[in-house]
């Protein structure tokens, strides 16, 4: 998400008359300002860089909306073209200090976002254990990582410093898919001790053969912060099925931890 909003900086300063001409886009072009001939290399370029320049720009400005910050597509084009001349009425520490106020203001509403966000998902995923904690079959850890036996192998066991190879599909308690080896079409192969604690606890319950349903708390998931699609103070539900096990120590073992896309 700093990714997308850095480009506010580039945004106020370079955006085209595209990104804020959406109306004009829709409407068929007047006699008065026709549309360009693109026939020539030097047409096509220009207007290519502008296109994709200005639906860029304006997607990023469209998410800040969200946020509740509409600027004024008027003056956020009267600033392109007076930047083609010098006409500009800003000098340029003024809009160095502009876009910096900006920036901030932007990330600052990001924040408290995030936080909200994550407090509102802190009490659902509280509340979903709370149920989930009652149903027939699943049991809790000490550490607080709830389980369920969908089928329980006959093999060893793993240690927290073996390498596991396993499939799995992590899911959000609303059911959202996050990562999949399954849908991938390849098992995964990582040291148990170098993934959330939830699985380190979990997938050591265990037996080579097993399919176990892990509800992962976030204090032993991504916790506050998350990760990719993963919201902060998210509840993590894995379908866990553990293939083999090999020592850390052997060198065909090539490690892929589960990751948030």
């Amino acid at each position: 998400m700093k990714k997308l909003l850095q480009v506010s900086l580039l945004a106020s300063a370079v955006l085209v008359g595209l990104s804020g001409c959406k109306e004009e886009q829709a409407s068929a072009p007047t006699a008065v300002e026709a549309a360009p001939e693109l026939t020539s290399f030097e047409a096509k370029s220009a207007y290519a860089i502008g296109l994709s320049m200005g639906r860029y720009i304006g997607s990023t400005l469209e998410k800040q909306q969200e946020l509740g910050v509409d600027l004024d597509n008027d003056t956020i084009l009267r600033g392109v073209k007076d930047g083609f001349s010098d006409a500009g009425q800003m000098s340029d520490e003024e809009i160095q200090t502009a876009l910096t106020a900006y920036d901030e203001h932007i990330n600052g509403l990001i924040e408290t976002q995030a936080k909200e966000q994550a407090a509102t998902t802190l009490e659902e995923g509280k509340k979903f254990l709370e149920e989930n904690a009652k149903r027939d079959g699943v049991k809790v850890t000490e550490a607080g990582l709830q389980y369920e036996v969908l089928t329980e192998g006959e093999g060893a066991k793993p240690a927290a410093e073996d390498v596991v190879t396993v499939h799995y599909t992590g899911t959000l308690v609303d059911g959202t898919t996050f990562d999949s080896s399954v849908e991938r079409g390849e098992p995964a192969s990582f040291p148990l001790n170098q993934v959330i604690p939830g699985w380190t606890e979990g997938v050591q319950l265990m037996s080579v053969g097993s399919k176990y349903k892990l509800f992962i708390p976030a204090e032993l998931g991504y916790g506050e912060s998350g990760a990719g699609s993963i919201p902060g103070n998210a509840v993590l539900v894995f379908e866990v099925e553990l293939l083999d096990i090999k020592a850390a120590d052997q060198p065909e073992a090539k490690p892929q931890a589960p990751v948030a896309e």
